[in-house]
């Protein structure tokens, strides 16, 4: 049984619900589906610490989440959200649960297809802090990430529009210039490195493999329900 700690935002977690059953049913058949326990929290809580950089605090939130999961029956969990990877530490030493991270599978997603520079797009928090960046780097990737005003729209899109449901041509054809300034750069492979992201870019919107990390975190999750 896999427990979820989601609602960061709840349009991602929804993919996450969709794509790992579908998964399961993929591999199994029938009417199978997942054996899952979600605990979805409040986001606006959240994204005011975020703001604030009260990440101590977070850590708790979420350390507290995993524990209420870890108490329903919960064997491994799965923090549906690149961003809130920066407090994982403080979810494992509450629950001492495999945490199954974002970036360590979706670093083995870019290696197994041969690429080692890629671009990250993410919250700011994701593109800049070492608690992702150096995990893919860690795992032998050169990493490109945009520069300060792209950065800052990237940001801007996720958290004002994505996160609240709205899903713009005009931002989606931002994100492909900014793939494309990357790719132009170097970049073999772009990282939608924020769960949302997958929501508005598709393969279809990217010059070169795009590594959609929600995808990539659910089929992980159904690896792990079927190897237990």
């Amino acid at each position: 049984m896999l427990g979820i700690i989601g609602g960061m935002s709840w349009e991602s977690t929804e993919s996450y619900y969709r794509l790992i059953n579908e998964g399961i049913k993929a591999k199994l058949g029938n009417l199978h589906s997942a054996d899952l326990l979600l605990h979805s929290v409040d986001f606006a809580p959240i994204e005011a610490l975020q703001a604030t950089g009260a990440w101590d605090e977070m850590g708790a939130i979420l350390a507290n989440s995993g524990k209420r999961l870890q108490a329903a029956g919960a064997q491994g969990l799965l923090i549906a959200t690149n961003t809130m990877h920066k407090v994982v530490d403080d979810v494992q030493a509450a629950t001492n649960l495999p945490i199954i991270h974002i970036a360590d599978v979706t670093a083995a997603a870019i290696k197994h297809q041969g690429l080692t520079k890629v671009a990250l797009l993410g919250t700011q928090f994701t593109m800049t802090q070492d608690f992702y960046n150096q995990r893919l780097i860690d795992a032998g990737l050169q990493v490109l990430i945009p520069e300060n005003d792209a950065r800052a729209e990237v940001h801007r899109i996720i958290y004002e529009e994505l996160c609240q449901g709205q899903l713009l041509a005009s931002s989606r054809q931002y994100y492909q210039q900014v793939i494309q300034d990357l790719a132009n750069k170097g970049a073999e492979g772009v990282i939608l490195g924020c769960t949302e992201i997958g929501l508005l870019i598709q393969q279809a919107d990217s010059p070169i493999p795009v590594f959609d990390t929600t995808a990539i975190h659910a089929a992980a999750a159904v690896n792990f329900l079927l190897s237990h």
